[in-house]
């Protein structure tokens, strides 16, 4: 069978690493097409030799004045067009949105006429007019998945009632390997003194990932132990006018809190990392101190590294992590509590290492191999019923697009939408 991933960003992040993982590892009996505006996805692409197809996406988060707005249900349409293109001339058996943005094109292809359509849902957008027309917008899907309970309760919260299932990222554990790589030529590559305690957040630099918050909470931990030291994988990479966040000033302001709190030599911005298990055998614990997290993929990787893992009580991680035995959580924006809980790690040996082995076993359930074998049993289901799985979809009716792109022209105070 012949899938087509369509992405609606041509940047690599968290959702887009997880479709890297999918499309990489498809069983000889799926072939996978990826349509997704040109950037660093496609470069990737192509060095797996994956066949894709170029579309102009959507740059845009679900807040905008009338001009973005116009722009974005424009560049809805011709993706939409691209798309549907692809899919007759791939003659594809279904199509597999990869986020809700990606959706809103994907779902402009679907019809009874079509192949049937997919929705991965790797966000959970802030309650608003605009994500709860965006929500029920792809309603029209066959089915929709979301990589947590977390980010299916939006779906709840809009009033969505549809076909849905819920499944979590892989990890392919062969990679994420600790017994592979040597752990003290790894620390060497990081220039980590012997006997530092390395925190690491590996994020996108956006401040819902809570980089700011660490910071302070480090600032704190030093003052009782002047051995630890942390690194901030990750770059601003999402910077257009239309991104929610001014990721780029934040990023100087985390600069500037390093130099107001006297961590220079105690914080470590590393940038893009190439070679994150290598990173991760340098790390001391991982830290997911996001405002909330959908789902938490690099908590499965550090997981499998045998990384101990503290990681934000609002969103994903709290599904896969239980207290005290494979890992720790700690309320977001709070950094009192993140600094008592790494001082409390940092304090407990026998801790980190009971927390590291549980954690490791904990991962083995998110195995790419598990997770391609899910989604092709369902790709099968999907193309053995006849018009999919249509005539089970939401019963509220999915809105006309122009109604979506008046909501999101009007939300302008709207909370701001985490992509994870």
């Amino acid at each position: 069978m012949k899938v087509l991933y369509v992405n609606h960003t041509g940047q690599v992040s968290g959702g887009e690493r997880s479709l890297l993982e999918l499309v990489r590892s498809a069983p000889p009996l799926v072939s996978p097409v990826v349509a997704c505006p040109d950037g660093p996805l496609v470069e990737t692409l192509r060095d797996a030799c994956i066949p894709h197809v170029s579309i102009r996406g959507i740059d845009a988060s679900l807040k905008l004045d009338p001009r973005h707005t116009a722009i974005a249900l424009s560049d809805i349409a011709r993706s939409a067009r691209a798309v549907r293109a692809a899919a007759r001339d791939h003659a594809v058996s279904v199509v597999h949105a990869n986020s809700i943005r990606a959706g809103l094109i994907a779902t402009r292809v679907a019809s009874r006429h079509r192949p049937p359509t997919i929705v991965h849902l790797r966000d959970r957008l802030p309650a608003s007019r605009a994500s709860t027309l965006a929500l029920r917008a792809i309603s029209k899907a066959d089915l929709l998945i979301a990589n947590s309970c977390y980010t299916a309760a939006s779906l709840d919260e809009a009033g969505v009632t549809c076909n849905r299932r819920v499944i979590g990222n892989p990890v392919d554990l062969d990679r994420f390997d600790p017994d592979r790589i040597d752990r003290s030529a790894a620390r060497g590559a990081f220039g980590v003194a012997s006997g530092d305690h390395i925190a690491l957040v590996l994020a996108q630099i956006t401040p819902w990932k809570g980089q700011e918050e660490a910071i302070r909470a480090i600032a704190r931990v030093r003052e009782q132990h002047s051995n630890v030291r942390l690194f901030l994988a990750g770059s601003a990479k999402f910077v257009s006018k239309t991104t929610r966040y001014d990721n780029r000033s934040y990023l100087d302001h985390l600069h500037h809190l390093v130099d107001e709190l006297s961590l220079r030599d105690r914080v470590k911005f590393l940038g893009e990392c190439d070679d994150v298990p290598l990173l991760l055998r340098a790390t001391d614990t991982l830290l997911i101190p996001s405002w909330e997290e959908p789902f938490g993929r690099t908590m499965i990787e550090a997981m499998a590294m045998r990384v101990p893992v503290i990681a934000t009580t609002v969103g994903g991680p709290s599904e896969v992590i239980t207290q005290w035995r494979d890992g720790l959580l700690a309320p977001p924006r709070n950094p009192e509590a993140w600094a008592r809980t790494i001082r409390n790690l940092i304090e407990a040996p026998m801790l980190r290492q009971r927390l590291a082995r549980n954690g490791q076993i904990r991962a083995q359930s998110y195995a790419t191999a598990t997770h391609v074998e899910e989604l092709r049993a369902v790709y099968a289901e999907l193309i053995a019923t006849p018009h999919g799985w249509g005539g089970a979809r939401s019963a509220v009716a999915a809105p006309p697009l122009a109604d979506l792109g008046s909501a999101m022209a009007q939300e302008s105070t709207a909370p701001a939408a985490n992509a994870g």
